[in-house]
């Protein structure tokens, strides 16, 4: 069993998307093992996207995913990490297919729904900033 971090980006939230995007990965069969709600801290924002931060993007990118709240999760199941970034769809919504999580009701690339872990390693870091031991399930 793989697990990885996804999370519902404000956009996500604000459009009443986050039941649905829910359902899309339980429907394929993955565990949800950790779930909240929080309004992300710039600080947070910087660690979360630390290889970003000196790129010229970069102030849109924070200045987006802190003016609302996220849902953080943690998902687990088999090949949980490629699976979930290929239901997403393409970073581009124009470029996502349909069926995925973007090209059915992505419109902007700086305003994408949702981000997901793109490897075991980035998955480790982004579960471990978002969430304790304690707060997953086993």
């Amino acid at each position: 069993m793989e697990r990885t971090f996804t999370m519902v980006k404000p956009d996500g939230v604000s459009r009443g998307l986050v039941g649905q995007i829910i359902s899309r990965l339980e429907d394929k069969g993955f565990r949800l093992v950790g779930i909240k709600t929080l309004v992300m801290s710039e600080e947070l924002a910087r660690e979360h996207y630390q290889e970003h931060v000196d790129k010229p993007f970069f102030p849109e990118i924070l200045a987006f995913i802190t003016s609302g709240p996220v849902v953080a999760m943690v998902w687990e199941g088999p090949e949980a990490i490629a699976t979930i970034r290929k239901m997403m769809g393409a970073t581009n919504p124009i470029a996502a297919l349909p069926g995925t999580i973007r090209g059915d009701w992505g419109l902007k690339v700086s305003e994408n729904l949702i981000h997901g872990s793109d490897s075991p390693a980035a998955a480790e870091r982004e579960i471990n900033l978002f969430f304790n031991v304690h707060e997953l399930l086993n």
